[in-house]
């Protein structure tokens, strides 16, 4: 999705990045993991595939990815690449339902597992979804044996509405109201910024007027 392709969302531990050309190579080392892909529903690509899903993925409005990054790590290092821990997508599938998302969340780097950075990149992206691309439902289809992430969407407020056998799935549904916007923002920090206005800080910071 276009729209994302300038925006940084910072919290207190992880920064939302849109997925770029450079972030591929990375990505592609994730999904060599069966159980990755298992979980995510994902099949195996060339490098070369991984290339062009990226390249349709940016273009198709139906679709917006960020990529997960450590927050230290990134402050630290500056390196992006380096700071990949995983990614978090929207996906608008219901043409009759446009402010109807299905939501979704990895965490690749198992170093970061069990250190709340998926539930704070969850909230991130479902705030920036209800704020920017006004979305009034979300959807998320878990795997049976997925209990981690059943759990985690359980305590964010999601309710089991159907299971699939035929998946092995289930799907959770959350209808946005303004008591959970609140809840959301209570369990965050949260700065939604563009890469220019990012840029200009980082100029200021490097470069401050000193007055004579």
């Amino acid at each position: 999705m276009r729209d994302n392709e300038c925006t940084k969302i910072i919290g207190s531990n992880v920064i939302l990045v849109p997925y770029k050309k450079k972030h591929v190579e990375r990505y592609h080392e994730w999904m060599k993991s069966a159980e990755l892909r298992y979980f995510t529903g994902s099949e195996m690509l060339t490098l070369e595939e991984e290339f062009q899903m990226q390249k349709r993925w940016h273009q198709d409005q139906d679709k917006c990815t960020f990529i997960i990054l450590e927050k230290t790590a990134f402050t630290t290092s500056g390196n992006e690449i380096e700071a990949m821990i995983g990614d978090t997508n929207l996906f608008f599938n219901e043409s009759d339902q446009p402010n109807t998302a299905e939501v979704e969340i990895m965490i690749a780097n198992v170093t970061y597992r069990r250190k709340k950075r998926g539930w704070e990149a969850m909230i991130l992206m479902l705030l920036y979804g209800i704020s920017v691309l006004n979305v009034t439902k979300y959807i998320a289809k878990i795997k049976f044996d997925n209990e981690r992430s059943i759990k985690m969407f359980e305590k964010l407020g999601f309710h089991k509405i159907e299971r699939s056998q035929v998946f092995q799935e289930y799907t959770f549904e959350k209808i946005v109201n303004q008591d959970w916007i609140d809840w959301l923002y209570s369990n965050t920090n949260m700065d939604i910024i563009t890469y220019e206005e990012y840029d200009k800080e980082r100029e200021r910071e490097n470069n401050p007027v000193h007055d004579l």
